[in-house]
């Protein structure tokens, strides 16, 4: 009996470390990876975004994937090369970086999608060219789908539209349990995604390396909060049920579809986007060859020549391209 009690001590001690120092080193990263842009008050959410390039200029707003933030895209020359000719704007999306994730909500991109418009409308962005990638390609097409006739297109990279039996994602959910997800996000998933984070980066990039600047530069520690844990385990639990909702709404959209995905994408695949251009006459497709998950990094001019298409007054769809 002594033996037992003992060694459950032992373990609440351990557990109890683990909490403290997960608290101690969220305030460390932090301090060290302080935001890089401005903060909004918009229906009950802190949201934090950049905007860069010419205020007068046509709009551009790129939302990010799962488990990532702002600096995803800005590490990939996307946000820099497009603002020498456009007005860019960018969001941390609700949990990740620096925006809040109130947890009286659930994050759908239907959701999201009202957020970001209601937040649209108050830095006077009309119709924007959207750009979403990954997990950021549904909040972008809800988007669409929320205010028709005000997105004035729409650019979906890597992108998860049809429910498929993904056994993966739901694994991933743990975090965004009631009572049972917080002790984990609180203890052992800090440590246990950071020995994961390395493979699943070389997983997201694969066939290509990670690159040396997304190496240097983005701010890992960041991922490792509890709360940004939180955000991201909610939303592999909520892509699979987006998508077989948002399903049946895509052949209303009416703004042009610009498709981009990679041949070699091992998290989501090319199919995806092969289905929906099916599914959205007005769209055209390019599958980037020799480009994985993360395709704005491979290609990064398929992205660039794709926003130009778009703001050509003669923008039309051209099939199925591979480059």
């Amino acid at each position: 009996m002594a033996t037992s009690l003992l060694i459950i001590c032992i373990i609440i001690a351990v557990l109890g470390v683990l909490a403290i120092g997960t608290t101690l080193l969220s305030a460390i990263s932090e301090r060290r990876n302080p935001p890089i842009g401005k903060f909004m008050e918009c229906n009950g959410v802190r949201l934090h975004y950049i905007e860069l390039g010419n205020p007068a200029a046509p709009s551009l707003v790129l939302f990010h994937g799962n488990g990532t933030m702002i600096q995803d895209l800005t590490i990939s020359g996307m946000v820099d090369q497009l603002a020498k000719d456009y007005r860019v704007i960018c969001f941390d999306r609700p949990g990740f970086g620096y925006s809040t994730r109130p947890r009286s909500q659930l994050w759908t991109p239907e959701l999201q999608a009202k957020l970001f418009a209601t937040a649209l409308e108050e830095l006077s962005v009309e119709e924007p060219v959207v750009f979403g990638h990954s997990w950021g390609a549904s909040v972008a097409l809800a988007l669409a789908l929320y205010k028709r006739g005000s997105v004035r297109a729409l650019i979906l990279a890597s992108g998860y539209y049809f429910p498929t039996m993904r056994l993966d994602f739901w694994l991933l959910s743990g975090p965004a349990l009631p009572i049972l997800g917080d002790f984990l996000r609180y203890t052992v998933a800090p440590l246990l995604s950071l020995l994961l984070l390395p493979g699943i980066f070389r997983k997201l990039f694969a066939p290509l390396a990670v690159p040396a600047e997304f190496k240097r530069d983005f701010p890992f520690s960041l991922c490792l909060r509890p709360k940004q844990l939180r955000a991201a385990a909610e939303e592999s639990a909520l892509l699979i049920p987006a998508a077989t909702r948002l399903q049946f709404q895509y052949g209303t959209l009416t703004c042009p579809v610009r498709l981009i995905h990679g041949d070699s994408d091992r998290l989501i695949e090319t199919a995806q986007s092969i289905s929906l251009h099916g599914a959205i006459r007005h769209s055209n497709l390019q599958i980037i060859e020799r480009a994985g998950h993360m395709v704005h990094y491979a290609d990064l001019s398929v992205v660039a020549a794709s926003v130009e298409d778009l703001h050509r007054p003669s923008a039309k769809p051209i099939g199925v391209r591979r480059v």
